[in-house]
């Protein structure tokens, strides 16, 4: 008697039996119960050795963070490491540079471990969109919206990024202030940042504000060097700057440190607003006003969507999570 054999007398795919099995969660009790009536039929009993060098090559769910330096990123690993040893799954983490093809080490991570999915942290659609297909396995993204590429087995967890970033700009808009900079990526590269920008646009028209792309807008890395070194040229092209948008949290830290550097004060002569919402803009003096990601729902619906696709054959899932904007000590309104 073998799991093939329960499964066929049982009615139930292997996948199934398996997780029976090994008391995973993911099984609803009707099958349960079916799969141990068979089991205590033919009185079987798991291999321990077998399931020993299974769990060892293909039980893993593999995380693959693109960047070193990301604290919204460093946050949703931890999270997300939890959650997917609560649900009795190890985990694979590889970390890579910004400027590596995370769709090739995807790849190599399939041919050495092979996961049973992987979730990616940081992903440029242009290189999904290149080799994706050469996956096999389930993928999601998450922060990152993968709606727009229509790869059935590539599912995405995301915050709407260009009305957020539309948010935060009107928010500063509301507050009276005019002459308004943006800190962003790379829109080249990085979907997020394009997006971002567009619903920073989209705000501007909508209130009639001018917006000068050459003078207002300076590309920053998303790390506290970036913001601060993206903040000192912006402060040289705008002399009159009242406000500034960050398009990351670490962005807008390493900017308020620049402002003050200049002898400026925030948010007396410039208020800040970042984006994600990450712990540590909470402690900062003055407290941050951003935009913030719901870290833990994206972290369960991520790995509860990834299991969907695994066990249930689920073609892509991309789900849209709520944000919100969190009025900090880094934002005034002004006459």
């Amino acid at each position: 008697m073998t799991i093939k054999d329960i499964a066929k007398e049982s009615g139930y795919a292997v996948g199934t039996v398996s997780r029976v099995l090994n008391n995973h969660p993911e099984v609803s009790e009707k099958a349960r119960n079916r799969i141990m009536e068979v089991v205590e039929k033919y009185h079987f009993r798991l291999n321990n050795n077998a399931k020993h060098l299974k769990q060892q090559t293909n039980s893993g769910v593999a995380i693959i963070v693109k960047g070193t330096r990301n604290m919204l990123f460093a946050n949703l690993l931890e999270s997300l490491q939890g959650f997917i040893k609560k649900k009795g799954y190890a985990c694979l983490v590889y970390y890579i540079r910004e400027e590596e093809h995370e769709v090739e080490q995807a790849l190599q991570v399939c041919r050495e471990r092979s996961p049973i999915g992987i979730l990616f942290l940081g992903s440029n659609l242009e290189n999904i969109k290149e080799r994706f297909a050469d996956v096999d396995v389930p993928c999601v993204l998450v922060t990152n919206s993968a709606e727009e590429l229509g790869v059935e087995h590539l599912s995405s967890v995301s915050i709407d990024d260009k009305e957020a970033a539309g948010k935060a700009v009107e928010y500063l808009i509301k507050l009276g202030h005019r002459q308004i900079g943006i800190l962003g990526g790379e829109m080249e590269h990085s979907n997020p940042a394009r997006t971002r920008y567009n619903g920073c646009i989209e705000a501007f028209c909508k209130y009639g504000v001018e917006f000068d792309l050459q003078k207002q807008f300076e590309y920053s890395s998303f790390t506290m060097q970036g913001g601060y070194e993206a903040m000192r040229r912006l402060l040289e092209k705008m002399p009159k700057i009242t406000a500034v948008f960050a398009m990351s949290d670490v962005t807008a830290f390493g900017a308020i440190r620049a402002i003050k550097d200049q002898g400026l004060s925030v948010p007396e002569d410039i208020s800040v607003v970042g984006f994600d919402g990450i712990e540590m803009g909470q402690y900062l003096v003055p407290q941050l006003t951003t935009v913030q990601q719901p870290i833990e729902q994206i972290v369960e619906s991520c790995v509860e969507i990834l299991l969907q696709c695994i066990y249930e054959k689920r073609g892509a899932i991309n789900v849209r999570m709520p944000f919100c904007l969190i009025e900090g000590e880094s934002t005034k309104r002004i006459d």
